[in-house]
């Protein structure tokens, strides 16, 4: 079974039509989701299409990004493989253990990246665009600025290196987070027992809108992407009551401008709003 799933996952790269495929289905999985058991009323600018169609914008601009990032992931898992180089290899590790290693290597990378844009002025001017949607929703999960987009692929072959990560250990990586940021934006009401538990363990979606607070220190906490043990361990795990959740920045950016994609698109190389 396990050389069946290896298998599978070593060529998925090979296969963009499944992978847009677990993109498309897991998104329009929760916007059913949430259309049944939404956890906020949202109000949009003028309608969730409308909405949607901004998000959907930055999401495809990311996907391209990350597809031209793909063939550089590629030989970089190569090589590390013919010379042997990373943590995979330095611990003559199994399948089982490669999988694991490569996968926590590269949640790590993805909190790794995203402490880094909240925490360095000039990344944040990026990485604030994601953060400027006042309507959560499944389409929120990929809102991202080409300049954030860019910097993620950075930490994510950072982290390959160190690891040594095969590719079918990225590739189990990718389909999990892809979901995960589905899940995690989607703007679900999950029974409050059922959210906390998991929380334990996975970035769940009432920890991750606590990510989405318009204030401080609460916008700089809960930093994960599928895995909650590193905001756990390294002292970003924070709680409110998710009835006190309110979406947006309280500076920086218009509320009213949250879905120009111009204005967004332009905003990291201006003087910012203090």
């Amino acid at each position: 079974m396990w050389q069946r799933i290896i298998e599978h996952f070593q060529t998925l790269e090979e296969r963009p039509l499944e992978r847009m495929a677990i993109l498309v289905g897991g998104m329009l999985l929760f916007w059913i989701i949430e259309g049944a058991i939404p956890l906020f009323t949202l109000h949009f600018k003028k309608n969730k299409l409308r909405h949607a169609g901004v998000n959907l914008v930055f999401t495809v601009i990311h996907l391209i990004i990350h597809t031209l990032l793909a063939i550089v992931i590629i030989k970089l898992s190569d090589w590390c493989l013919h010379e042997k180089f990373g943590m995979v290899y330095w611990f003559n590790s199994g399948v089982l253990a490669t999988v694991i290693i490569g996968v926590l290597a590269l949640d790590f990378s993805s909190w790794l990246v995203h402490l880094t844009m909240h925490k360095v002025p000039l990344l944040w001017r990026f990485h604030l665009v994601h953060h400027s949607d006042t309507n959560i929703d499944v389409t929120s999960g990929l809102r991202h600025h080409p300049g954030d987009s860019l910097l993620r692929g950075i930490f994510f072959m950072l982290l390959i290196f160190i690891s040594g990560a095969p590719m079918y250990s990225v590739m189990m990586y990718q389909t999990l987070v892809v979901l995960a940021t589905a899940f995690t934006h989607a703007n679900i009401r999950l029974p409050g027992w059922l959210d906390h538990s998991l929380s334990y363990f996975l970035i769940s979606p009432n920890m991750h809108k606590v990510h989405h607070h318009w204030k401080q220190p609460y916008t700089d906490s809960n930093y994960g992407a599928v895995f909650s043990i590193w905001d756990r361990l390294l002292g970003t795990f924070s709680k409110l009551d998710i009835n006190q959740v309110k979406y947006g920045l309280d500076k920086h950016y218009p509320a009213e401008k949250d879905e120009d994609v111009m204005s967004l698109l332009k905003k990291p190389f201006q003087p910012l709003d203090y």
